[in-house]
């Protein structure tokens, strides 16, 4: 990977206190996070939690930039058009309005921290993706996330009111019984399941990539926000709508390494083996369509053109790219590609579409409030009603800023839990601490589930789905769930009484757990996925149903998800 640009400083050792009661958690330490946890009020005691480090997100993968509109010939009124017609009818204008009219002021936040955006004779470079009318994302080479993050993570670092818990795994929300509002969050640090005490807990998880066998996202993105918010009775939104990105790096041994969309805003072709470029049979926009035809495009052409289309791919031609501008671009793909094999000077990527990004999420409103009170949600984890049905390019790290931004109006009111007593009674802790051989059958079953789940879920509720394989993959699911649920594990973590302490007497204990229930939240996030993409009787967007080929009048509507109950509702239903 590239190393140009310098990695934030570690974290710093500390003792963590969770004892003490924080005004707000984060939980999440990705863009979202990140800006989230630096817009809150100063005054505030915040727990930044995240279950790796804190220059590991997905936000840190993104390449292609952050789209605003700031160019003479731009104007806000055209990104709201822009981002309206890529969502393919189901984007809350309200909520975009909102978004395109904030770009502005964010992108000058960031400017302020000192994000090092490309220039052009002094002025912020501007480049072209795919479904934009004009050239406005900004970027900073192909790195602009890694870009973000750095300057976020040190700005973060700096912050004494902000305690980072790095390796840190969240477990499940604290939802007091009484008033039904979230009064924190049940974590796992060093082997040992903790109780903390927040007056509001943000939810900046990012998406769920890893529940396809195909993706781009990194290996932490488990749709864990999604999962504990849902188990804790959250209302959601359209998680039927999976954006799969159309260039992913496909040579064996390696990672679906992502190819920016921001190659073929600079003129790369999409071809073909026979070199034929062939996306314009599909759309008169050929590669600059959105995402969710191009990946179709290509998952059609190779149904029609190979005899074994799972396996194949097409290619992706940076040669039409000046020299130069290919050099100054896209360093860092140029470096990944060469690491496996392919000199984009001298010939084409081979690429194949792979799952990318989540548009459904946890509804949030504009002040990033859920339906829970005390609980709030940023980035890809939310439903903001921004993307619709197909996010528009380099909308996502916009999403992250613009409604983080937002929590610097958050207030405590009567729900200061600095001040509030502690539980009258502490349950006795507990711990587990399995036979060798019973563990290392739980292990077997859950590393199973871990496995085959992903290769399901791309098989049934990928680029292209169909009620057969959906409801049997829907009951394949389920069994895994009450499988898993039946684990002795599961039995001990589950049935954890709120403030009960435990410890858990496991090799790797951390790893253990997290691995458990990053495999809990699969589960979850894919039977959703699942029910919701039955349920959506049409194709739009990111959804595409091989019965239902086309968009119908009736279904533009907000899918809406509480507990295992699905209906839908007008698109500004939410926001009136």
């Amino acid at each position: 990977m590239d190393t140009s640009l310098p990695l934030p400083p570690p974290a710093p050792a500390q003792s963590p206190d969770f004892t003490q009661p924080f005004d707000v958690l984060v939980v999440g330490a990705g863009a979202a996070g990140l800006y989230s946890a630096l817009c809150l009020p100063p005054s505030f005691q915040v727990g930044l939690i995240t279950k790796d480090t804190l220059s590991l997100s997905a936000s840190d993968w993104a390449q292609g930039g952050i789209a605003a509109a700031i160019a003479p010939d731009d104007s806000t009124a055209l990104h709201i058009t822009d981002t309206i017609k890529a969502g393919a009818g189901l984007c809350d204008p309200a909520a975009v309005e909102f978004l395109a009219e904030n770009a502005s002021d964010c992108i000058r936040s960031l400017v302020e921290m000192g994000v090092a955006f490309d220039r052009h004779d002094g002025e912020l470079a501007l480049t072209l993706e795919a479904a934009h009318s004009r050239r406005r994302v900004l970027h900073a080479a192909d790195t602009t996330g890694r870009a973000v993050v750095n300057t976020l993570t040190a700005k973060v670092l700096e912050r004494k009111n902000i305690q980072v818990f790095p390796q840190t795994f969240a477990l499940s929300l604290w939802i007091d019984p009484q008033t039904q509002r979230c009064q924190g969050i049940s974590l796992i640090h060093q082997g040992q399941v903790v109780w903390v005490r927040a007056t509001a807990v943000v939810l900046a998880t990012g998406g769920g990539g890893q529940v396809f066998a195909q993706t781009t996202n990194p290996e932490l993105s488990t749709g864990d926000g999604v999962a504990i918010a849902w188990r804790a009775g959250a209302l959601l939104r359209d998680l039927e709508f999976i954006q799969f990105h159309p260039t992913a790096l496909s040579k064996p041994g390696a990672p679906r390494f992502l190819i920016s969309e921001a190659v073929r805003g600079e003129g790369a072709h999409l071809v073909d083996t026979a070199g034929q470029r062939f996306a314009f049979e599909y759309h008169p926009a050929g590669e600059l369509a959105p995402r969710d035809v191009v990946s179709r495009a290509i998952f059609n052409h190779l149904q029609q053109t190979e005899s074994d289309p799972a396996s194949a791919h097409v290619l992706l031609d940076l040669r039409p790219i000046p020299v130069n501008t290919i050099r100054h671009r896209f360093p860092n793909i140029i470096q990944v590609s060469q690491q496996w094999g392919v000199d984009v000077f001298r010939e084409p990527i081979p690429v194949t579409p792979a799952a990318h990004y989540w548009m459904g999420g946890v509804v949030t409103d504009t002040m990033s409030r859920t339906s829970i009170p005390g609980l709030y949600a940023v980035g890809e984890t939310t439903s903001t009603g921004v993307h619709g049905a197909n996010r528009l390019a380099s909308n996502s790290l916009l999403e992250c800023l613009v409604y983080g931004a937002q929590l610097a109006h958050l207030e405590l009111g009567q729900w200061n839990a600095v001040d509030s007593s502690s539980e009258a009674s502490v349950p006795e802790s507990e711990g587990y601490h399995p036979e060798p051989t019973d563990w290392q059958r739980q292990q077997a079953a859950i590393a199973t589930m871990r496995q085959e789940l992903p290769r399901l879920m791309w098989q049934s509720a990928g680029i292209c789905r169909e009620e057969t394989t959906l409801l049997a993959a829907i009951a394949q699911v389920e069994i895994w769930q009450a499988e898993f649920a039946a684990l002795p594990l599961s039995q001990f973590l589950l049935n954890l009484a709120p403030t009960q302490a435990a410890s858990v007497g496991l090799p790797d204990a951390d790893l253990a757990i997290r691995t458990w229930s990053e495999t809990q939240n699969l589960l979850d996030v894919g039977y959703l996925i699942l029910k919701s993409a039955l349920f959506r009787t049409e194709s739009r967007g990111g959804h595409y149903r091989v019965e239902f080929p086309q968009p119908e009048p009736h279904w533009q509507a907000q899918t809406l998800v509480q507990d295992h109950h699905w209906w839908t509702a007008p698109i500004s239903a939410l926001s009136e």
